[in-house]
């Protein structure tokens, strides 16, 4: 089941034409346009702000760089959208399996009493639960669930089998179920 995705943003080709033209309005116009989604995957991809930042900023680069490369035949946020998923990609394989820090978990959720709302806390569960799952798995579970890819399509990714991502994804998912159990209880118990 594919999933509408934060990429899905219509660009018009008058801003793609004046950014080939190499406009810097027109590149800064993309650029905020992109963003908030081209962070929030790498983030839900690296796992900490900072490597997401280092991201954005690489793909951001690698967009203008290579914008002359774009063919209308696509749309152009699934275009940007792969390349990002490439960036953070190799930021994983760069890091090799150091450990998730905490850092992936948004605190900007809090309300001013401390509490979250109800939709917010389970998000926030979600978030740490996520955290704690290899980077690999949390990967593969985030572009099939999140961003609609298929097993065939991570596998070509990652540099994979097929097979990796299907496994990648039950494990995940029962150990995923695991941590917002335990999540929950101890809140509920506390």
């Amino acid at each position: 089941m594919t999933h509408p995705s934060s990429f899905a943003i219509d660009v018009p080709d008058t801003l793609l034409a004046r950014a080939r033209r190499g406009e810097p309005g027109a590149f800064e116009q993309i650029y905020r346009l992109f963003e908030r989604p081209v962070f929030t995957l790498a983030l839900r991809l690296t796992g900490g702000r900072e490597e997401a930042q280092d991201v954005l900023q690489d793909t951001m680069f690698k967009l203008f760089d290579r914008l002359g490369e774009f063919r209308a035949e696509s749309p152009f946020w699934g275009w940007l959208r792969q390349i990002a998923v490439n960036e953070a990609l190799m930021h994983l394989r760069k890091r090799g399996r150091l450990p998730l820090t905490e850092e992936a978990v948004d605190t900007d959720l809090e309300c001013h009493d401390g509490m979250l709302p109800p939709a917010a806390a389970d998000a926030n569960l979600l978030a740490r639960a996520m955290g704690r799952l290899p980077d690999a798995t949390r990967s593969v579970l985030w572009l099939y669930h999140a961003e609609g890819y298929t097993h065939d399509e991570i596998a070509g990714l990652m540099g994979r089998t097929p097979s990796f991502s299907k496994s990648q994804l039950a494990r995940g998912t029962r150990k995923l179920r695991d941590l917002l159990k335990i999540e929950t209880e101890t809140r509920t118990h506390a």
